[in-house]
């Protein structure tokens, strides 16, 4: 666990951190620039600012902040992929790392406000040192007075009425840095930043998710979905069941078959959340799913980045997701047009490059039999076709946030299957979803 941190809490407190932040910058660029000129190199911003210790410093002080800096790491390698530069690629995934978990005085502090000054009598007993931390708050172990384990997970100090001026700040250091393309329009994606954060902040709405998802697979008997404590939970703790499992990226030791059927009830559920339930958990990190040996089921852990996703959407992947399978351009340009993919000033060759993609994307679903994600060179091919795109400068746009989301879940899943060394026939997962044109 990393060592604790203080969370800086009042709007002036925060800003000023980035103040701190930003002056300690100019301060390594001045001193570097100042060795340079002495040996006759000539002044670069850029260069300056990208110093390997100024990214570091950059990463540490930002998630320092937690929330809206950690949350827009995400959504900014998420969404700009290979057209971010390398630097703020490192930035990023840095950003990506766990957080520090707040002290015990901030802690306290939160339970107080939660369940009162007689928080000690709300359990029979709370481990006050976190056992995980991440962007919006950390998970405690805990018991109830009847012997049931629970997880609590209790969100940081400030981080809900901090959201839009963190982003807002964080944002204008990262376009005064000139880190972010400028052809890009990041507006879309900064008020998406700012409403998905302000929704994972919401622990009641993350509560609703956790039981819509427990309804909906409740007689489904490869997955587990921790039982909510409506009674502990609040609008900054959310307290559910402890279940006992295994990291999913650490199932090395399981059977060939075993593995691959983990893969494939991953892609399974992604049909079902994305056609039958249309509701989306969004963020495919490997700490958000776990597996229990004994059971042999996938625990779904975190529920804060759901999306609901609208009737036309759903319609609208299947037609894509349908077309792609058997390569019909024309279709898969149809469902993109519905779908809200493309912007009407975008050029024929452009579309082109992106129907590309996606037909790409969808090699497993046109693949006879079990598709092997381990030792296909799909993601680079992928990366590939995703560099070709960004030297087309002039048509960089932003396409629908949902579209992104989803983009990104299935990208996850990819990753996953691959971790697992797993082959899944995803053409039989797709069958029962498909649209017959």
């Amino acid at each position: 666990m990393s060592k604790e941190r203080a969370i800086p809490t009042s709007r002036l407190a925060r800003f000023a951190k980035l103040g701190s932040m930003a002056g300690k910058v100019a301060g390594n660029m001045l001193v570097s620039g100042a060795k340079g000129a002495l040996n006759g190199q000539q002044w670069d911003n850029k260069a300056l600012l990208l110093q390997p210790k100024n990214i570091n410093h950059l990463a540490k002080q930002l998630a320092h902040l937690r929330g809206a800096a950690m949350k827009l790491g995400q959504l900014l390698s998420m969404d700009a992929g290979d057209l971010l530069s390398p630097e703020l690629a490192q930035l990023l995934a840095m950003l990506r790392a766990d957080a520090d978990p707040m002290p015990n005085k901030q802690l306290i502090a939160v339970l107080k406000d939660q369940w009162g000054d007689n928080w000690l009598d709300t359990l029979s007993h709370i481990d006050l040192k976190p056992f995980a931390a991440a962007s919006i708050g950390q998970v405690h172990q805990a018991f109830t007075e009847q012997g049931s384990k629970l997880a609590i997970k209790i969100q940081y100090p400030g981080i809900a009425k901090s959201v839009v001026s963190d982003v807002d700040n964080v944002m204008t250091l990262l376009t005064l840095s000139r880190l972010l393309p400028k052809e890009i329009d990041i507006k879309p994606l900064v008020a998406e930043a700012k409403k998905q954060l302000l929704n994972e902040a919401d622990y009641a709405l993350e509560a609703s998710y956790l039981t819509r998802y427990g309804q909906y697979l409740a007689g489904n008997p490869r997955f587990k979905v921790p039982t909510l404590y409506s009674e502990y939970s609040s609008g900054q703790i959310l307290a559910m069941e402890y279940v006992e499992a295994q990291p999913i990226e650490q199932l090395s030791h399981l059977s060939q078959a075993q593995r691959n059927r983990i893969a494939s009830d991953f892609i399974a559920l992604f049909f079902l959340e994305l056609f039958d339930f249309k509701l989306v958990q969004t963020d495919p990190n490997f700490a958000n799913f776990q597996y229990q040996v004994s059971t042999d089921r996938i625990v779904l852990l975190d529920f804060g980045a759901t999306r609901e996703v609208p009737e036309l959407l759903s319609q609208g992947y299947r037609k894509l997701l349908s077309a792609a399978q058997v390569q019909d351009r024309n279709r898969v340009l149809s469902a993109a047009i519905e779908i809200g993919y493309f912007q009407d000033t975008i050029l024929d060759s452009y579309k082109n490059n992106v129907i590309d993609l996606f037909i790409l994307a969808c090699e497993p679903l046109r693949f006879t039999g079990e598709y092997d994600f381990a030792h296909c060179d799909l993601a680079r091919r992928m990366k590939e076709a995703g560099l070709a795109m960004s030297t087309q400068v002039q048509q960089w746009h932003t396409p629908p946030i949902d579209a992104l989301f989803i983009h990104r879940k299935l990208a996850g899943l990819y990753l996953i299957a691959a971790k697992l060394q797993a082959t899944v026939n995803a053409s039989a997962l797709f069958e029962p979803f498909k649209r017959v044109e």
